[in-house]
């Protein structure tokens, strides 16, 4: 997301070479959500790019490819997820931890395979877990199932709260197109590790983007009063204001957990003038 066109000029330095654009991000949030990963795994070269980037505590949340989620659906995707690994080995610590967002048709029945991947995996990552089939957050076994499967192997479930977003008709052409592509699920707040991941996708308008993540703030602050260190990705459905607010909710939290480290001060987006 660091090269979204809405951002440039208004938000980051434009224009910037590839290899700053990322630089520039980082001044504003401490963590990114690897969306591009789940299209295709980077070259070595290019991570290497984001690792010179970012300090060595900036919070990667890689996606693993789609091929090993949704195309071989965790079974028999070992080679892809060698090249994966290798490909984002030059990270190194900012790896907070490895995605596997899991498509809708994936469901309870799919949960054994889901526990075998996840015993296949190497020990020195963490790991996250999106699913999306309605039944895991309506059927309380199928709950159950899934969080013994998750404890198991120390992995965390980020939930996608879209609750906002449905709450009434879209306004806007981008909010008309998520409809038809986000998933319509209940929200789902408990953590199960010290690693706590929220996607929060709120509406085109700020204010009633602010107004709906009140319950998240509140669920934030106390996961650090409890010592874990939850991570949040703030989204809008154009995303124009998706850094602006992800700074804002910071904010929102730290009036609550005073003790809160700040974000670092972003980069101008323009050169200082004399006047």
């Amino acid at each position: 997301m660091w090269a979204h066109t809405p951002w440039q000029g208004r938000f980051l330095p434009h224009p910037l070479p590839p290899a700053e654009r990322l630089r520039a991000y980082a001044s504003w949030c401490n963590a990114v959500e690897g969306n591009t990963t789940f299209y295709a795994t980077p070259t070595r070269a290019t991570v290497e790019t984001w690792a010179r980037q970012t300090a060595p505590d900036f919070r990667f949340l890689l996606k693993l490819p789609k091929t090993i989620t949704h195309e071989r659906r965790l079974a028999n995707a070992g080679e892809e997820l060698r090249a994966f690994l290798a490909a984002v080995e030059p990270l190194g610590p900012r790896v907070h931890a490895l995605w596997v967002q899991l498509p809708g048709a994936f469901g309870p029945r799919d949960v054994g395979a889901l526990a075998a991947f996840l015993r296949g995996l190497p020990p020195e990552y963490r790991y996250t877990v999106e699913v999306r089939h309605r039944a895991f957050f309506e059927d309380p076994g199928a709950a159950r199932d899934l969080m013994r499967v998750l404890g198991g192997a120390g992995a965390e479930w980020v939930p996608f709260d879209t609750t906002v977003l449905f709450r009434s008709p879209p306004t806007s052409d981008a909010e008309r197109d998520a409809w038809t592509k986000k998933p319509r699920v209940p929200r789902r707040a408990p953590a199960l590790t010290d690693r706590p991941v929220v996607r929060y996708l709120g509406r085109d308008d700020v204010d009633r983007t602010v107004e709906g993540w009140g319950p998240w703030a509140e669920k934030v602050a106390g996961w650090l009063r409890e010592g874990r260190s939850p991570t949040v990705f703030v989204h809008t459905p154009d995303n124009a204001e998706a850094l602006p607010l992800a700074r804002r909710f910071h904010d929102d939290v730290r009036a609550l957990v005073p003790e809160l480290e700040p974000l670092p001060e972003p980069v101008p987006a323009e050169p200082p003038t004399l006047f």
